[in-house]
């Protein structure tokens, strides 16, 4: 199957071969489908706060921010090639739909309309109008990551999306004055996030009265995934080399696990807002840190307890804890467990990274949404699902994912260290066997690539997870480019 020159190949790329093995393992086997059990709904699984308990746990999480070390995480590294499908097709095909219709008569809305206007020939049809917003001989957007793209206009000019998330940072994630954002991006765009930031971040800081303090990292190579034929052989180059590509963001997880913070937020680069509406956000994400504190606090409470003396009325006082709070239900047997099983068992679900959730009521977003899920170890807990991890041929199955209440807009709240203020190995709470199998082309070949884990789905599908509703207006991501004329954005 591998050539000489391949396991050279693999071994630059730092890819352990036994990594290799296993994907092409899991490409003629397949991803097993999520068992559902039914959806997280509200008192079962998705907790809703009132307006007194939205102040408390704000006010919680203000009181004890100064003692930590927040951070802010965005995975920015995506290209936004995909917000201008419709202008590409326009472009390189002279097809027009209602999407470029209202672009091109939109087009003085937008927060870029001004650099456009200063690029763009005088009496330039609307073919050039496209060539020089997409391409290099203007703005380029059609090739930049949304990270750079100018989302909203104000008064004194327009921001870009990264532009956005330094506002947020400022409001939320400020200990002290300082403020710590990671973006991840891609290396070839790696200067021009550092360009703007140059340009901008004296003008924030001297705004907001902080200091930032922000460091980027890039998606590993070495978490790239083999491609392989249709019949499941490995793929190669025209120049006979083996192709790997990266593995979707859930290679990120190699990222976050290198960050150390006490309370990180993750947010979708996409999903901001101009400040007229932020407020909503700003209660929320503190709210949300309010709830992990709190929780975390009973967790590691907890621990001690049992370091203590796992009493029998402790034990039963855990159970209660973690099927009514936690959302954990035991596996089957777990009435015939002996005490010391009984306490190694709580020790191992207590002694693991915790998440809460932001959850918005399903308006039929594409995506996740959260899910009571039965996991490989037979117990049964809360997880966020995406639809191809589930059998749709299963009816039972579809009925459960079809009937969910909620969907998640990737916004995460976490910890990652454990009682003892040692970070935990990410790696270790992720279920390898929550992968995806997807079928793409190369040089006019068919060919199947694996996407590992998705970073909040399976990458994360062994933590201690908390759902929380959270408001609409707080969930406003821009997937295509006219995205940015609804009201939310202007």
């Amino acid at each position: 199957m591998f050539l000489e020159k391949d396991f050279t190949q693999i071994h630059e790329l730092g890819i352990d071969l036994e990594t290799v093995y296993q994907q092409i393992n899991d490409f003629k086997e397949g991803f097993p489908f999520m068992q559902l059990q039914k959806a997280a709904t509200p008192n079962d699984g998705v907790t809703q706060l009132s307006e007194e308990e939205l102040s408390e746990l704000k006010s919680l999480y203000e009181s004890k921010v100064a003692k930590l070390t927040p951070l802010k995480f965005v995975p920015a590294s995506g290209a936004a090639t995909r917000m201008f499908k419709s202008l590409f097709s326009f472009l390189e095909e002279g097809k027009s739909d209602k999407s470029t219709d209202q672009f091109f008569d939109k087009l003085s809305d937008f927060a870029f309309a001004d650099d456009l206007n200063k690029v763009v020939p005088e009496g330039a049809d609307n073919t050039t109008v496209a060539d020089y917003y997409l391409t290099r001989k203007g703005l380029e957007y059609g090739t930049l990551p949304k990270g750079l793209l100018k989302f909203h206009k104000y008064e004194n000019g327009s921001r870009t999306a990264l532009e956005e998330h330094l506002v947020e940072g400022a409001n939320y994630a400020n200990n002290n004055g300082k403020v710590k954002l990671h973006f991840t991006v891609s290396p070839e765009h790696l200067s021009r996030f550092l360009k703007l930031l140059n340009k901008v971040v004296p003008d924030y800081e001297a705004a907001y009265g902080v200091k930032y303090d922000i460091s980027f990292s890039e998606q590993r190579r070495s978490t790239d995934t083999i491609a392989v034929n249709m019949d499941n052989t490995p793929f190669r180059e025209k120049d006979g080399s083996l192709l790997f590509r990266p593995a979707g963001h859930g290679a990120l997880l190699a990222n976050l696990n290198d960050i150390s913070a006490d309370i990180v937020f993750i947010k979708n680069i996409d999903n901001v807002v101009p400040d007229r509406i932020k407020q909503p956000t700003y209660a929320y994400k503190k709210a949300l840190a309010g709830v992990l504190l709190k929780y975390q606090d009973r967790i590691f409470d907890y621990q001690y307890q049992l370091k203590e003396w796992a009493s029998e009325p402790l034990l039963l006082e855990l159970s209660n804890f973690f099927e009514k709070e936690l959302c954990v239900l035991p596996p089957i047997g777990y009435e015939g467990f002996n005490h010391n099983e009984k306490v190694m068992y709580f020790q191992r679900k207590l002694n693991r990274p915790l998440r809460v959730c932001g959850v918005v009521k399903n308006t039929g977003e594409p995506g996740g949404g959260p899910f009571w899920c039965k996991n490989p170890d037979g117990t049964t807990s809360l997880q966020i699902v995406e639809s191809a991890q589930v059998d749709m041929d299963d009816a039972a199955q579809k009925a459960i994912f079809n009937n969910s209440t909620h969907f998640n807009p990737v916004d995460l709240i976490c910890s990652m260290k454990n009682y003892r203020n040692e970070k935990f190995d990410l790696l270790k709470y992720r279920d390898p066997k929550t992968g995806f199998v997807t079928q793409k082309s190369k040089d006019g070949k068919d060919l199947q690539a694996q996407e590992l884990p998705g970073l909040w789905n399976g990458s994360m599908a062994d933590w201690n997870t908390i759902f929380v509703e959270v408001p609409l207006i707080t969930f406003n991501p821009v997937k295509t480019v006219n995205d940015l004329l609804r009201d939310e954005h202007q």
